[in-house]
């Protein structure tokens, strides 16, 4: 080796190293690709398998400190107890090292979700590319990967729900619910379909694997911490989600009548309860299957939902997104595809701009609505008989 080459691997070897130790102290710095959400998974987990408390401000609000994460408060997992099985896997790792994962994790869970739903509702093969746009060009789905958020998990389990039902395991697609009732509220709808399904049509199916689910995924958390649920009702307690101005008709209510009556934010239920009624009674409880029920179960419980339903969250309703885009990807729904295709793209062009001028995330409380009316639009358009000509 002459000296030039020896020169030469000399510096790139320093310049190696030297990137190599500024990613490093980036990816240690909390400013680098903040954990946002995500630290409220990993800090929960992390505490549960120590037998602490992870529904304690006080000691979650020290241990994001000790990782660098300060925000003024405690950023706080309010899910119940069942959760903490999705979680406590990444206390087991350093926290950035879980970042990723759980990143990568949520990545896979969306390309699976994706391609899943656009064949179970029937969308040609070859085209499922369609679903893979449609999903990642959602706003929602960018903003629950870079902020850590657990919502692709609810999108998982009502996926599941959707396959396991179709190919006849009932007591599997309970189980799988287990995923979605890691924010039961937003699907409230659904719980009371599953109830009605299993009293009047005598199939206890989804509530057997639903409760049995249940079980299996406390019983890690419950081993490492015997108080857990004793602790989640504690938490519910002190900290209900009164104090939440979340993106629901209920928030607006709150905003005109006054913040102080919570009850308003459930007034938007009883209209969503009147849809349910005169849903089953209209097209009868026999005659539908649950792939079809589920997506219009899902958008009236989100659009009428008590609280939550944050942008993040709204990746759910990628279950009755998905299932219409397949039906305009089909021969009847040619006349409607770009009418619907524009209407999506500007939602989410609207949401781009409200996110980019970082305003409120109350701001954003029209996307479910609209996404709503414009999914029934394109329904109706699509259930239309097609018009004949007149005779000449």
């Amino acid at each position: 080796m002459n000296r030039r080459s020896a020169l030469a691997i000399a510096v790139l070897t320093a310049a190696v190293l030297l990137l190599a130790g500024q990613l490093l102290r980036a990816v240690s710095d909390p400013r680098f690709w903040p954990p946002d959400d995500f630290v409220e998974y990993w800090c929960a987990g992390w505490l549960n398998l120590r037998g602490e408390n992870p529904y304690d401000p006080a000691r979650m609000y020290a241990l994001e400190q000790e990782i660098g994460w300060d925000i003024g408060q405690a950023v706080m997992m309010w899910n119940p107890p069942w959760t903490l099985s999705l979680t406590m896997p990444l206390g087991l790792l350093q926290w950035r090292v879980a970042q990723f994962v759980w990143f990568l994790v949520k990545l896979g869970i969306l390309v699976y979700c994706a391609d899943r739903l656009w064949r179970v509702y029937g969308g040609p093969v070859e085209r499922v590319w369609v679903a893979w746009a449609v999903t990642f060009g959602f706003v929602p789905t960018l903003v629950a990967l870079h902020v850590g958020q657990i919502s692709p998990f609810l999108l998982l389990g009502a996926t599941l729900f959707v396959t396991l039902e179709k190919s006849g395991r009932p007591v599997l697609a309970g189980a799988a619910c287990v995923l979605l009732a890691a924010k039961p509220h937003l699907a409230y709808l659904f719980w009371l379909a599953v109830a009605v399904d299993a009293v009047a049509m005598r199939r206890p199916g989804f509530i057997l694997g639903g409760a049995l689910g249940g079980v299996a995924a406390s019983l890690w958390p419950l081993a490492e911490n015997p108080a857990v649920f004793e602790q989640y009702s504690a938490s519910l307690r002190d900290h209900p989600p009164a104090q939440w101005m979340s993106l629901t008709a209920g928030t607006l209510l709150r905003i005109v009548f006054g913040p102080e009556h919570f009850w308003l934010q459930f007034v938007p239920m009883v209209p969503g309860v009147a849809w349910f009624v005169y849903d089953g009674y209209a097209n009868g409880l026999r005659n539908r299957a649950w792939a079809d029920r589920v997506p219009w179960l899902l958008f009236v419980s989100f659009v009428t939902a008590p609280y939550g339903a944050w942008p993040y969250d709204l990746v759910l309703l990628l279950v009755p997104v998905i299932a219409l885009t397949t039906r305009l990807a089909g021969a009847d729904g040619a006349s409607v595809r770009l009418p619907a295709a524009i209407g999506f793209a500007a939602v989410n062009l609207a949401m781009l701009a409200i996110n980019a001028s970082e305003v409120k995330s109350v701001w954003l409380i029209w996307v479910a609505p609209v996404l709503f009316l414009l999914a029934l639009a394109i329904h109706r358009r699509l259930a239309a008989p097609p018009r004949r000509l007149a005779a000449a």
